[in-house]
């Protein structure tokens, strides 16, 4: 039996003529297992082309020999820069192969953010695509990594023109010496690292484990409506567990077949859906609410899907109502990166009555409300309380940051969220604010905290703020109110967006600036947000939408 997060949870074994014996609950083994067991079913199709259970297998053992000729070893990381694509599935599951960890880090970080990650990760080996070369190029000298493999095994990417230095293709990588046997991993051994922004600005690498991602599997085949050789589309971004373990992950672990598209487009979306009659899909609402204005949704033949989850960010009850009238259910779920990533769904047949609602806990989840000042139990239906969560999908803490990992666990184990909510009478769960300042744009996570820690360095600024007010179309944008000197000029936003930009990723630039006197503080000095909020509100409400 091991320890976590307060809660015992069995090490998975069989027993077999008497011996009991491990059984691995990774992603990579269950690979194999399918290979050997219908080894021409289809495992992934990535942009229309077709790779069987046998050849995914063959590649991900090659893809392994390639990575441990180059030192990578059982522990160690390896880190993935690059869109959806079958080579970053590989990566992924020759990690799992080698008993190493996965870090897919978000391409669309600035340099000064990949550094970041890559430092406080220790990454051993980074895999990337040719266009994102240059981005680590520019923070390489200095870091820890020890091997730059350039992905240039995907016909759809545009190959190097040049040999640059440090950067070893991967298909000249030593991958002829496949590796063989799989690294026995148990359900504690971290599986996948991954990097969420926190209040103090600075990123958290979030530890999930064979467990925690098995566990999610469980949840999902326990609560939606999936089984084994079913069809899932990806096209959320795989550098968010809601892409990479929502339903692709768990698709082939059951032996289904995974529809990987580099991006969303919603037209594309539509006619994969009909095309591949797929039966899961996992996406933001911002994504939905795009595929529902497409030409053609009104006749596309959706009869095969079950299972469409929506989360990430807040969902408006007209969105899933308007999906409904299209005799789709889209089922809301809550969750973050810590909770692998469910902890709640709403069941289909409640979909009408409650379109609001995140729905019940997961079968292998506990949910439970604390009030954020005292920490007891709110037990009265629509009193709102921090949502905690306890459960063996949950993340065991946060990596090489036992302060923060302490700070998000109680003494009974249960993860505090940060997020408040209250449970109806019914006990369903309603999501009605955040107690972090996080903004959510687009179902991108945006921290306020990180870009005022960018602005608060520039020469004219002496005070800021940031804060989120609602986007027609991104749901929620970020805005920045900043206090300079009196003889300065006034920074326009255009002058805000390219300071920030040389450091932040573009979709956490601001889309507006104003400038204030004062900022509001409460009297131990720290912002006072309630009313900055208060008065965005006000302010952008009356100029009307933003047009960045």
């Amino acid at each position: 039996m091991a320890a976590h997060n307060g809660i015992r949870t069995a090490f998975i074994s069989t027993q077999h003529g008497g011996i009991m014996r491990e059984v691995s609950v990774s992603t990579a083994a269950a690979v194999h297992r399918w290979a050997q067991v219908a080894g021409d079913a289809p495992a992934i199709i990535y942009e229309g082309t077709e790779t069987t259970y046998a050849q995914l297998s063959a590649r991900v053992r090659e893809m392994a020999g390639a990575l441990s000729q180059g030192g990578l070893r059982a522990g160690d990381r390896v880190a993935y820069l690059g869109h959806n694509s079958a080579l970053l599935l590989e990566t992924a599951l020759a990690a799992a192969h080698l008993g190493a960890i996965f870090l897919p880090a978000n391409f669309r970080l600035a340099a000064e953010e990949v550094s970041y990650l890559l430092h406080d990760s220790g990454t051993h080996t980074v895999v990337a695509e040719d266009g994102h070369r240059p981005v680590v190029d520019r923070i390489a000298d200095g870091s820890p990594v020890r091997r730059f493999l350039l992905g240039d095994r995907d016909p759809l990417v545009p190959a190097a023109t040049s040999a640059h230095p440090r950067w070893e293709p991967l298909s000249e990588a030593g991958g002829s010496a496949p590796r063989g046997e799989a690294v026995k991993v148990g359900p504690d051994d971290t599986a996948v690292l991954m990097y969420t922004s926190g209040t103090t600005g600075r990123p958290k690498g979030v530890m999930l484990t064979h467990g925690n991602l098995w566990w999610n599997h469980l949840n999902v085949t326990g609560s939606l409506d999936v089984r084994p050789r079913h069809t899932t589309l990806a096209v959320a971004p795989m550098f968010h567990i809601g892409g990479l373990n929502a339903f692709t992950l768990g698709a082939l672990a059951r032996g289904g077949t995974v529809v990987v598209r580099r991006a969303f487009e919603p037209a594309q979306c539509l006619d994969d859906l009909a095309r591949y009659r797929v039966n899961s899909v996992f996406a933001v609402p911002v994504m939905f609410a795009a595929l529902a204005c497409t030409s053609g949704f009104a006749e596309a033949d959706l009869t095969a899907l079950t299972a469409a989850v929506v989360a990430g960010a807040p969902v408006p009850g007209q969105l899933v109502r308007d999906y409904a009238a299209r005799g789709v259910r889209l089922q809301q779920a809550w969750g973050l990166t810590e909770t692998a990533p469910f902890a709640t769904y709403l069941p289909g047949h409640l979909v009408g009555d409650h379109p609001d609602s995140a729905g019940f806990p997961m079968p292998y989840t506990e949910i439970r409300l604390t009030n954020p000042e005292t920490g007891a139990t709110v037990t009265e239906a629509r009193v709102p309380g921090e949502v905690c969560v306890r459960g063996p999908h949950v993340t065991p803490g946060y990596w090489n940051n036992p302060e923060a990992t302490a700070a998000a666990f109680d003494c009974s184990g249960w993860f505090h969220s940060g997020d408040i909510g209250y449970l109806d009478e019914g006990g369903l769960l309603h999501i009605v604010d955040r107690l972090k300042d996080m903004i959510i744009s687009g179902g991108e996570n945006v921290y306020p905290a990180e870009i005022e820690r960018v602005l608060a360095a520039h020469p004219d600024v002496h005070d800021v703020a940031v804060v989120g007010v609602p986007h027609p179309k991104w749901g929620e944008t970020p805005i920045a109110v900043l206090r300079q000197d009196g003889a300065a000029p006034r920074l326009t936003i255009e002058e805000v967006r390219a300071y920030a930009g040389q450091r932040l990723a573009r979709y956490k630039l601001p889309t507006a600036v104003s400038h204030v006197e004062a900022l509001p503080r409460n009297p131990s000095g720290k912002l006072d947000k309630v009313a900055l909020r208060a008065w965005a509100l006000s302010e952008y409400e009356t100029a009307g939408p933003l047009n960045h």
